[in-house]
């Protein structure tokens, strides 16, 4: 119970209530996540506080103030071990997810995580650019987390949102608007909201709320050698 009141805690400091549940479950993710990073390399942050504060506050703290409707479907570009999407799976239980991720090794780490928790999400082992051919402006919100700097990201992410969704992306401070406005507005979005934040070990974030207010070019995203090569 120690894990569970700490995590409650935590959540307590940023006026988020969490209950004994789902406490409980991300008391639980954290065992699983550390014990499975053992043999395959998904996360540098191991000690408890460290990814309490990270990882579990770090993915659910952005989303606990803006207005996302009941059974919103998301899809977590570049998901890694599952951030932002399973704590905040554990916090919204309603959302509809997809967890797309390039790693096979790190989707069998997914697909356990969820059985575990009782998670229902689509997991997919694939790229953002070509699950894009499928999948395009199907989703009421695009989530990623400090996957590449906001102009690769936002053409990464942009195409799958539906016209009036949002591109919800978790940044460092260091990370500006100016060299993804070009970007933003060839994908068909506008800037709604650029929000800095600390999370409960005093680290600084920012938040980038980008709304989609047109349809996206078929072209994008483009292959990723390309992006490379010439940046929107």
């Amino acid at each position: 119970m120690e894990k569970v009141d700490y995590i409650i805690k935590e959540f307590d400091k940023c006026h988020i209530e969490l209950s004994a549940e789902k406490a409980e479950k991300l008391a639980a993710f954290y065992e699983f996540l550390t014990d499975y990073n053992k043999k395959v390399n998904l996360t540098a942050v191991t000690e408890f506080e460290d990814v309490v504060a990270k990882h579990f506050v770090d993915s659910i703290l952005p989303f606990a103030d803006l207005d996302i409707t009941d059974k919103a479907s998301f899809i977590d570009i570049g998901t890694g071990a599952g951030f932002p999407s399973v704590p905040l799976l554990i916090y919204r239980e309603d959302l509809k997810a997809v967890l797309l991720e390039a790693l096979e090794k790190r989707c069998v780490f997914l697909r356990q995580a969820c059985e575990l928790l009782g998670i229902k999400a689509e997991i997919i082992h694939g790229r953002a650019e070509d699950l894009a051919k499928d999948r395009r402006e199907s989703f009421d919100f695009a989530t990623a987390r400090a996957v590449a700097a906001l102009p690769v990201l936002s053409e990464y992410c942009l195409p799958y949102v539906r016209k009036g969704g949002l591109f919800i992306a978790l940044k460092s401070v260091k990370e500006t608007a100016d060299a993804a406005e070009n970007a933003i507005k060839l994908l068909g979005g506008r800037i709604r909201e650029i929000k800095d934040y600390k999370i409960t070990n005093n680290d600084g974030r920012r938040l980038f709320i980008i709304e989609k207010i047109s349809v996206c070019s078929p072209k994008y995203p483009r292959n990723p050698a390309l992006i490379k090569k010439k940046p929107l």
